[in-house]
């Protein structure tokens, strides 16, 4: 990681609309292929197709988890692009439910803070992939967010 300092990352994207150099700082947000897009006040994630990401392949469907691990992580960067942290935030504890099965398509991710304190946060997560409304999974989170 470069010099400098985090919140600098963060303003740059926001400011370009270019969250791929931030990305690029997370290896599993790297390696799994983590994209986002920012509409408005709102930050969706998109895990784009790949079958390395398959977990069964007789659906084909994603591993579970690839979908934990992604839906984790679009809270986590949640947090740091909107919280104004000089660090990454820990991940306390994750809690999943799967709902439907994630098939070999795109699959995005939406996130909400329900509560951030100064030293925690709550995030909930909401993946689907055809429709906003049939999601394929919800998740809370509770991140550390005091130093480190």
């Amino acid at each position: 990681m470069s010099e400098r300092n985090l919140n600098d990352w963060v303003r740059q994207a926001h400011e370009t609309n270019n969250y791929d150099p931030l990305l690029q700082m997370v290896p599993y947000a790297r390696l799994i292929g983590i994209e986002c897009l920012r509409l408005g006040d709102e930050m969706v994630f998109r895990l784009p197709s790949n079958m390395d990401n398959i977990g069964n392949p007789t659906l084909p469907a994603l591993h579970g988890g690839v979908i934990a691990g992604f839906m984790e992580h679009a809270a986590m960067l949640h947090l740091l692009m909107f919280m104004g942290s000089p660090h990454l935030p820990k991940i306390i504890d994750f809690s999943i439910d799967y709902l439907r099965a994630g098939h070999y398509r795109d699959t995005f991710a939406a996130c909400q803070v329900w509560r951030q304190g100064r030293r925690v946060a709550n995030v909930a997560v909401t993946a689907w992939q055809t429709n906003q409304s049939e999601p394929i999974a919800t998740a809370r989170c509770h991140f550390k967010v005091d130093e480190p």
